[in-house]
């Protein structure tokens, strides 16, 4: 249906094997059509048409075995209050941000600025935000199959350059819900104020003052970032661990050496060549399953792969 559609923009199936398949081939093909699926994904004129929507809502729906019904879905501002939802559980993400942004009041050309998350809050003091819902998504499938992980579902802002903030600072509703991420930021420890700029924001956030504050906080270090969990790297060397944030067109890493030192490294954007992203499974029964990173990236003039572990 696809190729009806797009034509050669479509990228070739893998062909099957018509023979008994041992356990290698199994991987491999599992492995082109992992390779198959992230290709078609590239192409957003292909990821927002009916027929690939269609398709895997029908698969997450059938998968966990949910009817389409009514349903109340709570979406999560940053302020940790939340906004209850009267859906179908087969409304995609682009529905689900709709109906939030109208409660919120939010203008409908507003809304491109912001996308839903999945996100653990565990009242440590942690924030963790585990993932973007992708378009094609069902938010409140995700989120039933996601119980294990005591996940939320949250709107946050979807972009990493904090200049854009200027475009929606004259609209309430979404200057409101900036200025609930930013103080959820600085309260969650992601942005790094000094301590003269903490005593304005204080003051700032005492006298709700919402503007003032955003011009104040678009100036320090990684607002406007999102930051991951801690992770392990092999960046200068093996056994780092390391702190990431992302945005700005950069992935900046705060690596802790074997030594105890600590060193702080950006890797820019417009010099990373390519990047992949590999399931290892848990190395031993008990333990968590671990993701890697790896991306190949232009070092004064020489081209690496630097590789980040994760734990799922």
């Amino acid at each position: 249906q696809l190729r009806q559609l797009f034509g050669s923009a479509v990228p070739a199936f893998p062909p099957k094997f018509y023979l008994a398949m041992t356990k290698s081939m199994a991987d491999e093909r599992r492995l082109q059509l992992e390779q198959y699926l992230q290709n078609v994904t590239l192409d957003s004129n292909i990821t927002s048409s009916e027929v690939f929507i269609g398709f895997f809502r029908k698969l997450q729906q059938d998968t966990f075995k949910i009817p389409t019904q009514r349903a109340f879905l709570d979406v999560y501002l940053a302020d940790g209050s939340n906004i209850r939802l009267d859906i179908l559980t087969s409304d995609t993400v682009e529905r689900i941000l709709e109906v939030a942004s109208s409660k919120v009041g939010l203008p409908r050309e507003l809304i491109k600025y912001f996308s839903l998350f999945f996100f653990q809050d565990d009242g440590d003091g942690a924030l963790s935000v585990v993932k973007k819902v992708a378009d094609f998504e069902l938010p409140y499938v995700s989120l039933q199959s996601m119980k294990e992980l005591h996940c939320k579902l949250g709107i946050r802002k979807w972009y990493m350059d904090p200049s854009l903030d200027i475009l929606l600072m004259d609209c309430r509703a979404s200057l409101n819900l900036l200025y609930m991420q930013a103080v959820q930021e600085v309260k969650k420890n992601w942005v790094k104020p000094t301590e003269g700029q903490m005593q304005e924001l204080e003051l700032l956030q005492k006298n709700v003052n919402k503007a003032k504050f955003l011009e104040l906080i678009q100036k320090m270090q990684f607002y406007g970032y999102v930051r991951l969990d801690p992770c392990i790297c092999d960046y200068p060397e093996e056994g780092c661990s390391a702190d990431i944030y992302l945005g700005n067109n950069e992935i900046n890493c705060c690596i802790k050496l074997p030594t105890k030192q600590t060193k702080e490294v950006s890797f820019k954007i417009n010099r990373l060549r390519s990047w992949q992203v590999t399931f290892l499974g848990a190395a031993k029964d008990g333990e968590d399953d671990t993701l890697e990173l790896r991306f190949e990236y232009n070092d004064s003039g020489t081209w690496q792969w630097i590789i980040l572990y994760t734990k799922q």
